[in-house]
């Protein structure tokens, strides 16, 4: 029975005015990867995943959960385990294209990833059609129309963390190494909204996909119980909830500007009498700022507290962000008691003197025990205009509903400050809550302490920074198109920003090549030749031809030339040796140069095609090195730089190298000397010497071929009959 009316007003602060039968908040990744991939491993017909991001590397399941489950744990590996196991379930996964400022915080080859290694049932696209300087922010799983989750949780590196937040987490370890404790807050639902929600998902990927979303059937059920995709191990908190769904949308072609979040949090703000409860990653947008202040004015009973996060991560956060929040603050305060109102982060120190600061990514209100939110925006300039972003609006209409609104706020109250769950509601309604609150903290757990931005930057009127990470508008002009409309300029595609890159690189080493060309007038082979005879009889013969080698190699001089001349210059028997030697150093010194490379993350940057290449050399290793080095497929020091940055060892690939070179550089002895003898001494014996030499040559070659396909095929039937051995 419903208390009172809502301020839901479709078309102004919401888009839809709905109804949840349940809903239960899922606080911290831990919790959400759980129940995730519980809905995925129960899925049957279609799966939509909208994300500022969609990691494959990303585990959902740690520890004992992990071992003992029969479903992969990595979403990648999950995806296409259930794509491969159901062909008839359809898995649309939709993630933002990103811009430059985020390249070291993705997965660089994120669509290739997914085309390559799951089946035709999986399609992922990337949303670039954002306009510049904004973001793809909505955050939305939708499993067979049933269930929703939705909030600030996204599958991406730098999120999973369970709720008690340790100092040492063995389970914060992504792909790129270890993170601090984090904090976030998502929400599962079933019923009417997750309709609204899949219309969304549909709107979004329809607009930019060749293909669209099929369109399955909505249940048909009894909605006393819990739907079949219910993630297992979560208890329903909220039961026929009155909710609305509000989103932030910016303009583009095919929309005008959407700011029903704007609307909804001020109107919301407005509608408070004693507490108002918010955490949120970013606090800089002046007006709700001006109307909590205003608010708190109108109502001397309301109090306010807001948790955020205390370290700032870069130059970019620290001026755009947290230059804001001392404005922000200064502006909630203003002309309020001080203990009335409180700007807090949350943070521990252990008995050891160990300090973690938690880093709150959540976007969370309370509206007294009226109204929850559970969102992706922020309390920023972007996420009001430029973003696209989606909140949900629980109504405390019923008692029972009113009773989880205090439960969730006090719940989150209490992981901040270090208490209990049912030690906060006496605090809350005490005569001073946030005087209550900050007070009375144990030691050597976490707690809430006010925020002082000032010890990290200056606010500041005109901030570059502010400008260019939290706009209000498109950083880009608007630019007309052929029928006269205006649309703004969208972020450049990641494709666009890796093809620039390369022909920047590109360019570089071409300069590079050109300049040292014109400074080292013995660069070429006539120079070499000569440079090289010099020190032939002598003991720097040796040393001479490595030096010829090791430069020609890092300048990427063809291998073959300095074979024929190092055995023109020094016979058909030192001269392979010498320039086997010569070769296996500059091998070497190459490979470990793509070693470097690639722990550098061009390992990353070379994404599944690498991968591919790294795989054959690993499972073919000595023989895979040798028969590449046989065969004439790629420029020698290319192939030494590929090698390094895969994952085969130094010794493997100089042991590969040798068994694939030597008898190269004996044809190659009989061919350079026999072309100097020539020279020297024309005859039909040093004419056959070279003929013989040349066919020794192609031989090899062929012959080399003929092996590596005899190799893989033996190989192949060894695996083809180990499998019928296993089976």
């Amino acid at each position: 029975m419903m208390t009172e009316q809502t301020i839901f007003n479709a078309g102004k602060n919401c888009w839809q005015e709905t109804q949840a039968c349940y809903s239960s908040p899922l606080i911290d990744c831990a919790n959400y990867y759980r129940a995730l991939h519980s809905s995925i491993c129960k899925a049957e017909k279609q799966i939509i995943i909208v994300g500022w991001d969609i990691d494959s590397r990303i585990r959902l399941l740690h520890g004992e959960e992990e071992e003992q489950s029969e479903a992969p744990s990595r979403i990648g590996d999950l995806i296409r385990w259930k794509a491969e196991q159901n062909p008839d379930l359809n898995i649309y996964l939709l993630r933002w294209d990103s811009s430059f400022a985020f390249f070291d915080q993705r997965e660089m080859w994120a669509l290739e990833v997914w085309q390559d290694k799951t089946p035709d049932n999986v399609q992922a696209i990337l949303d670039d059609s954002i306009p510049m300087g904004g973001s793809q922010h909505q955050k939305i799983v939708i499993i067979d129309n049933e269930v929703v989750f939705s909030g600030g949780m996204d599958v991406a590196l730098h999120r999973w963390d369970t709720r008690e937040h340790k100092i040492d987490e063995p389970g914060r370890n992504g792909p790129d190494g270890e993170y601090g404790p984090f904090h976030d807050v998502q929400i599962v639902s079933s019923g009417p909204l997750v309709k609204h929600f899949a219309e969304l998902a549909h709107w979004r990927w329809n607009r930019i996909a060749e293909t669209p979303i099929e369109t399955i059937a909505f249940p048909e059920g009894n909605s006393d119980e819990l739907p079949r995709c219910w993630p297992d191990g979560v208890s329903p908190c909220f039961t026929d909830a009155a909710c609305a769904i509000a989103r932030t949308i910016p303009e583009m072609d095919d929309t005008e500007l959407v700011q029903e979040v704007r609307h909804m949090l001020l109107d919301l703000i407005g509608q408070a009498e004693h507490f108002i409860y918010i955490e949120n990653q970013f606090a800089t947008r002046e007006e709700i700022a001006q109307a909590i202040n205003k608010r708190l004015k109108e109502c001397p009973q309301l109090n306010v507290v807001i948790v955020s996060s205390y370290d700032p991560k870069g130059l970019f956060e620290s001026e755009a962000y947290w230059a804001s929040r001392i404005t922000f603050k200064d502006i909630i305060e203003q002309d309020i008691d001080d203990d009335r109102v409180m700007m807090t982060y949350s943070s521990i120190r252990d008995q050891q003197g160990r300090m973690a600061y938690k880093r709150v990514h959540s976007k969370v209100m309370t509206i007294d025990n009226k109204y929850l939110v559970i969102g992706s925006s922020n309390l920023s300039n972007r996420s009001m205009t430029l973003d696209t972003e989606v909140d949900l609006i629980i109504h405390g209409s019923t008692p029972e509903n009113q009773r989880c609104i205090e439960f969730v706020r006090n719940d989150l109250l209490a992981e901040h400050s270090g208490r209990e769950t049912d030690q906060m509601q006496a605090l809350v309604d005490s005569e001073a809550p946030v005087q209550a609150i900050m007070e009375g903290q144990l030691a050597h757990g976490y707690v809430l302490t006010e925020i002082d931005d000032s010890e990290f930057t200056t606010a500041s009127e005109t901030n570059v920074f502010r400008s260019i990470s939290d706009p209000e508008q498109p950083l880009g002009p608007a630019i007309p198109d052929f029928h006269g409309k205006f649309s703004a300029i969208t972020n450049p595609r990641r494709r666009t920003i890796m093809i620039t890159l390369g022909v920047i690189i590109l360019a570089l080493i071409a300069g590079a090549l050109i300049l040292i060309s014109n400074t080292v007038p013995w660069l070429d082979g006539d120079r070499i030749q000569a440079f090289l005879e010099e020190s032939r009889g002598t003991y720097f013969a040796l040393p001479t031809v490595l030096l010829v080698y090791l430069v020609g190699g890092l300048l990427f001089f063809p291998v073959t030339v300095l074979s024929l001349a190092v055995a023109a210059i020094f016979g058909p028997i030192w001269g392979p040796i010498y320039g086997i030697v010569g070769a296996l150093l500059s091998a070497g010194t190459t490979f470990l140069i793509g070693k470097l490379l690639g722990n550098a993350g061009l390992r990353k940057l070379g994404g599944p095609k690498v991968e591919a290449v790294d795989e054959k050399l690993k499972k073919s290793g000595i023989i895979g090195v040798a028969a590449i080095r046989m065969l004439p497929v790629a420029p020698f020091s290319l192939v030494n730089l590929v090698a390094g940055i895969s994952s085969i060892s130094l010794l493997q690939f100089l042991l590969g190298t040798f068994l694939g070179m030597a008898p190269q550089m004996v044809a190659k002895g009989l061919v350079g000397d026999s072309i100097m003898q020539i020279f020297k001494n024309p005859s039909a014996e040093t004419v056959t010497y070279l003929v013989g030499g040349l066919v020794f040559w192609l031989a090899m070659i062929v012959g080399s071929q003929k092996m590596a396909k005899m190799y893989q095929a033996k190989k192949e039937q060894a695996k083809e009959e180990s499998e019928e051995c296993i089976a």
